[in-house]
């Protein structure tokens, strides 16, 4: 038999009054239906189900049922579920269905179940009904109109921050990028480099291989101590035992670790694997791979970021020859086009050859010296963030409380 089932959610308000829904709606015959009868017949101590009432023997329609999320300990938290929560769950379905949200002609075959949250510190009752209120509106039109779709879902995953967690988990999802290249042999040398970079979201910091050599992978967490929202790179230079050094970086919370494209596809794909299964980033760095393409097409599992890298050893022999550094890195466009992954460029950057990169394609410049070895860090750094555009967020303006169901 068909039912009807819809899931809404929103979080409305700030302080100890923020209200935070969760519901369900649906068809009285389906499984709606069977957990509301369920939860009123067999209620739980401090979680005691009950019907919303506008105002005591005046239910709305459809039927609604509150259930608590927090503990009710005593009649203080008590009178708060039953007073303005209530009250404000009750009237915003009433309201629902004459403004249409909820179809007339479904008052009474569906029932809705509203999970509501009060902190046991919230005080004020008119915002505790104000905030609860909105949420419940709110929550009902994205259950009815099935929001958020795929596609938000997909455009918005890697910039979302959750206001509990208390930092960011940053993704590389809007290109161009720069890399700082840590590439020292003290961890307090790299924070004092660290402290006097620009604050950008665009700003990659690169846990060098000889930081990683001198103080393992707890450099990483050093770091994240001065910038605990930067994404962090672990430079591991993976040759052999990729899974093993990858599940180490990921745990010392590390955004990204870097292998080496010389290795064996073995090891290639194992340690690609284990950056996926932790939500990580691999970064392929070709260094020294003749044909680069070929590498790729033999990989059963491509890397996140393919890095088109010139050693310093080979910067450094053509400086002691009179020869200048090349500056070709290929079909960069036919090579996203084709495998779908980012590209950096590494080796020798400078502000000029930096632009020339982002104008082939290019999506995150990687520099050390130039940045790291400059007296003035910060104007360095800067020098090649004024190549990029403005940083994303500081030209978002839309909150997720202020969207339409449908955008």
């Amino acid at each position: 038999m068909d039912y009807e089932f819809y899931i809404g959610e929103a979080l409305i308000g700030d302080g100890f009054e923020v209200a935070h829904i969760d519901l369900i709606i649906g068809s009285k015959d389906g499984p709606v239906g069977h957990a509301f009868a369920s939860a009123l017949a067999s209620p739980k101590q401090g979680h005691t189900p009950m019907l919303a009432v506008i105002r005591p023997n005046l239910p709305p329609k459809p039927s609604t049922l509150i259930v608590p999320k927090v503990t009710v300990v005593g009649m203080e938290d008590a009178n708060k579920i039953f007073g303005p929560a209530q009250a404000a769950v009750a009237k915003a379905v009433a309201d629902a269905v004459e403004e249409g949200i909820i179809p007339g002609d479904k008052c009474d075959e569906w029932v809705v179940i509203v999970s509501v949250f009060v902190h046991p510190k919230a005080e004020d009752y008119r915002k505790i009904y104000q905030f609860n209120y909105g949420a419940t509106k709110t929550a009902l039109m994205r259950a009815l109109e099935n929001y958020p779709g795929v596609e938000k879902i997909l455009r918005e995953k890697d910039r979302a921050v959750h206001p509990i967690m208390g930092f960011k988990v940053p993704r590389l999802w809007n290109p161009p990028y720069l890399q700082v290249a840590l590439d020292l042999l003290n961890i307090n040398d790299a924070i004092k480099v660290v402290q006097q970079l620009p604050k950008r979201e665009r700003l990659i910091l690169e846990v060098g291989t000889p930081l990683i050599k001198a103080h393992g992978v707890k450099a990483v967490e050093e770091l994240r101590k001065v910038r605990k929202d930067a994404f962090i790179i672990a430079d591991l230079k993976t040759m052999d035992v990729g899974r093993i050094e990858v599940k180490e970086a990921a745990e010392a919370t590390a955004d990204g670790i870097c292998i080496l494209g010389v290795a064996s596809n073995e090891t290639i794909e194992r340690a690609v694997f284990e950056a996926k299964k932790h939500g990580i980033y691999s970064i392929l760095d070709m260094m020294e791979v003749k044909d680069i393409e070929a590498k790729l097409a033999s990989l059963k599992l491509k890397p996140d970021v393919l890095l088109l890298h010139r050693s310093v050893d080979v910067e450094r022999t053509a400086a002691e020859k009179g020869r200048g550094i090349e500056l070709y890195w290929g079909d960069i466009k036919g090579i996203k086009k084709k495998y779908g992954l980012l590209v950096a460029v590494a080796g020798g950057i400078t502000p000029d050859t930096a632009l020339k990169a982002i104008n082939q394609g290019v999506d995150i410049i990687v520099v050390g010296r130039y940045i790291i070895r400059s007296k003035d860090p910060y104007r360095a750094a800067q020098q090649f963030l004024d190549l990029m555009p403005p940083d994303s967020e500081t030209m978002r303006l839309l909150m997720d409380e202020d969207e339409m169901p449908g955008d």
